[in-house]
């Protein structure tokens, strides 16, 4: 990688994204453990010790894999001029906007692609498998995934012409709305319904992670829920305490050894253990 796009990684994602969503991290951790939004079927600290095992070597695919690939990609295209947003001349205020959508709808595009696609949903489901949902899940992401998500990532990046500077932001507030939508965290009833009409929620990604296949299947966008009301995949009308959390094939918790393991094993039918399909009437 050439020095310049280490420099900007170091600058932009290292020395000023990574603090802010580790102080970011502590606050939500503090906060959904004193406004807790579902009730835990497991103890937290035997998840969160599975899942920041499986997080480690996520993190390492994607501050080593990823996102250099990402901004090499950046600077790649901006160097031979390509990419959709060099034809439009627009500003660079303007341009960044319209990047920074375009990747937020690539990414829901890629999450859908990711329980649609049955050798990505290998490693997706570990993602799935958790039988709650609170910060920790954010993190837990086998590391297999990561790295899939790099030709396609690349691929958008090279076809909007994204500046490396512009996907690194990107990448902060990415990385920002999983912590958040994924966390435990009970907001206020009518604050959560004016926020979802812009952004991704708990109440809304909760929806996501049921074992009912309607539901897993609704609920993909990361940072704006705009993609999802286009596309007519936003379901917001189930309460949280009806929501089974997890995958209705895996009804027990893995080990982070199980975990790496599982997209080597046979993908499993949307069966509960009974042999019946989760629904909700």
């Amino acid at each position: 990688m050439r020095g310049q796009e280490a420099d900007k990684i170091k600058n932009i994602f290292d020395l000023r994204g990574a603090p802010f969503l580790m102080a970011g991290t502590g606050l939500l951790f503090l906060l959904e453990t004193r406004y807790q939004l579902r009730k835990r079927k497991l103890p937290r600290w035997l998840r969160l010790r599975t899942n920041t095992a499986v997080a480690t070597t996520a993190a390492l695919a994607l501050r080593l894999a990823l996102i250099p690939a990402l901004v090499k990609t950046a600077a790649f295209t901006q160097r031979k001029n390509y990419g959709l947003l060099k034809y439009t001349g627009l500003g660079p205020a303007a341009s960044g906007l319209i990047t920074f959508l375009l990747m937020d709808y690539g990414n829901y595009r890629w999450h859908k692609l990711n329980h649609s696609s049955s050798f990505l949903w290998r490693f997706h489901q570990v993602h799935h498998a958790d039988l709650d949902l609170d910060l920790s899940t954010a993190f837990r992401f086998h590391a297999g995934e990561i790295l899939a998500s790099v030709i396609y990532r690349g691929a958008w990046v090279a076809g909007t012409g994204a500046s490396p500077a512009t996907v690194l932001l990107y990448e902060i507030f990415f990385e920002t709305a999983t912590n958040f939508h994924h966390s435990n965290l009970r907001l206020p009833h009518k604050a959560e319904k004016i926020l979802s009409k812009f952004i991704v929620t708990p109440r809304m990604h909760g929806i996501h992670h049921s074992i009912v296949r309607q539901e897993t299947d609704s609920n993909f966008c990361i940072i704006l829920s705009l993609w999802d009301r286009l596309h007519r995949t936003l379901k917001l009308n189930i309460p949280q305490e009806d929501i089974n959390i997890g995958v209705p094939y895996i009804r027990k918790h893995l080990t982070a050894a199980e975990l790496f393991k599982m997209p080597a094993n046979k993908i499993q039918e949307w069966k509960l253990p009974d042999g019946s399909i989760p629904d909700r009437k």
